[in-house]
C-alpha cells in the first residue's frame, strides 16, 4: 500500500524513525518527508545518504500550521513523533501533554484536512495501566486515534494505534548500556534478578506498522506477539559473549542488583485483561478492536480470528534461554557492537554505576 505513495513520517530523526526510513524506502513510495524539530538530527541523516524521494522538514508537532503544509498531498502517516523518556516526562508533565496529546490531535486534524488515507500512531506498552505521565499521554492518544475515526467524516480515512516495547539493538535500550559496562570491565547493573521484558526487532517494528497501514479497519490497537527475556539470562548471555571480545575473563564480570527505582516495573504488560476480550489475532499480530463498536471485517481484517488465549504479561510469557537469546542479538548485529557503537547510549564509560543504573522506564523505545 505504500508503493507510489506520498507518505509522512514523523519524529524520522530519532532512533525508531531512523530504523524506519530505509524500510519505507524500499517499498518505493512517491516521496516521503521526514519530519522532525531535531534540525542536527535530520542533517545527520541527509549526510549519511540522500535519496531523490525524501524530503527533510523541521518542525514541531505542536505547530499545527507547519503540521497543515508538511501534510498537503500525504496519503499515509507514520506518527512516532513523542517525548518518551519517562523521568523527563515526569519532571516536565504539561510539556509531554502539548506533545503526546495536543501534537497528537495536531496530527488526527491536519490528516482529516489534507485528505490523508492512512494514520498509525506508535504507542507503548507503558500505556497498559499507565503508571507514570509518559505512559497515561500514550493511552490517550491511542484514545484521540480510535476517536478521530469517528469524526473523519465522510472521508476514506482510518486511523490505527501500534503498541510495542523494548527494540533490539536501539540506541536508548538497556543493550548498549550492558555493552559499555561489559566493556569497561564490569560491573553489570541489574535493577532486580526477577525482572522481564519483551523484546523486538526494527524489522518487527516495520512489520507491525505495515500491517496495522495495509489492515486496519478503523481504530485498533495492534500489538506484535513478542518473546519474553529475564534480563538476569540477557546480562549473562552478553557477558559470556561479549567479554572475550573485549580482553575480559567472562568469570569476572559481576552483575551488581542496584534496586528497583520509584515506579518502575518487575514485567512488562502488552493488553489489559478488558482489552483481551475484544482482542483478534493472525499469525504475528493481535488486533484489540475498538470498545465502542464491533471488530469490522473489512480488507485484510478478515484474516483475524478470535483469540483462545492470550499471555498479557512478560511474567508469565515463555522465556527465550540463553541460547536463544545469543541468536537474536547475533542476527541483529548485537554482538559485533564495537566500543565505538556501544558509545551511543549516551553514557560516559567513565559513569559511576548509579549513572548507569538499568531502568526500563527511562530507556526510550519509540
Amino acid at each position: 500500500m505504500i508503493t507510489g505513495k506520498n507518505v509522512l513520517l514523523t519524529g524520522g530523526a530519532g532512533s525508531v524513525g531512523r530504523a524506519l526510513i530505509p524500510k519505507l524506502l524500499d517499498q518505493n513510495p512517491n516521496v516521503l518527508r521526514v519530519f522532525d524539530n531535531n534540525e542536527p538530527g535530520l542533517a545527520k541523516i541527509k549526510s549519511a545518504g540522500s535519496d531523490d524521494r525524501c524530503r527533510y522538514l523541521t518542525g514541531d508537532v505542536r505547530d499545527k500550521d507547519r503540521l497543515s503544509r508538511a501534510m498537503e498531498e500525504i496519503d499515509i502517516v507514520v506518527h512516532t513523533a513523542a517525548m518518551k523518556h519517562v523521568d523527563i516526562c515526569e519532571y516536565n508533565p504539561f510539556e509531554a501533554v502539548k506533545t503526546n496529546t495536543l501534537g497528537l490531535q495536531n496530527i488526527v486534524d491536519t490528516a482529516i484536512d489534507a485528505g490523508a488515507e492512512r494514520v498509525v500512531f506508535t504507542s507503548s506498552d507503558k500505556a497498559v495501566n499507565p503508571a507514570n505521565t509518559m505512559g497515561t499521554t500514550k493511552l490517550l492518544g491511542e484514545k484521540l486515534i480510535t476517536a478521530g475515526n469517528n469524526h473523519r467524516g465522510d472521508r476514506d480515512l482510518r486511523l490505527a494505534s501500534v503498541r510495542f516495547g523494548n527494540i533490539i539493538n536501539s540506541s536508548q535500550s538497556v543493550i548498549p548500556i550492558f555493552t559499555e559496562q561489559i566493556r569497561e570491565g564490569g560491573p553489570v547493573t541489574l535493577t532486580d534478578e526477577q525482572m522481564t521484558r519483551f523484546f523486538l526487532t526494527y524489522d518487527d517494528v516495520f512489520d507491525l506498522v505495515t500491517q496495522a497501514i495495509e489492515k486496519t479497519a478503523g481504530g485498533e490497537v495492534f500489538v506484535y506477539k513478542m518473546p519474553a527475556i529475564k534480563i538476569e539470562d540477557l546480562a549473562k548471555a552478553m557477558i559470556e559473549t561479549l567479554a572475550p571480545q573485549f580482553g575480559h575473563d567472562a568469570a569476572e564480570i559481576g552483575i551488581e542488583v542496584i534496586g528497583r527505582r520509584p515506579g518502575e516495573t518487575f514485567h512488562e504488560e502488552i493488553m489489559t485483561n478488558r482489552e483481551a476480550r475484544r482482542a483478534y489475532e493472525n499469525e504475528t499480530l493481535y488486533a484489540i478492536a475498538p470498545e465502542m463498536t464491533e471488530f469490522q471485517a473489512v480488507d485484510g481484517v478478515a484474516e483475524f480470528k478470535e483469540t483462545s488465549e492470550i499471555v498479557l504479561s512478560s511474567e508469565h510469557a515463555p522465556k527465550l534461554s540463553k541460547n536463544e537469546i545469543v541468536t537474536l542479538l547475533e542476527e541483529n548485529d548485537v554482538l559485533g557492537m564495537t566500543s565505538e557503537t556501544a558509545s551511543t547510549s549516551g553514557r560516559s564509560a567513565g559513569a559511576s554505576s548509579e549513572e548507569q543504573r538499568l531502568s526500563f522506564d527511562e530507556s526510550s523505545t519509540l
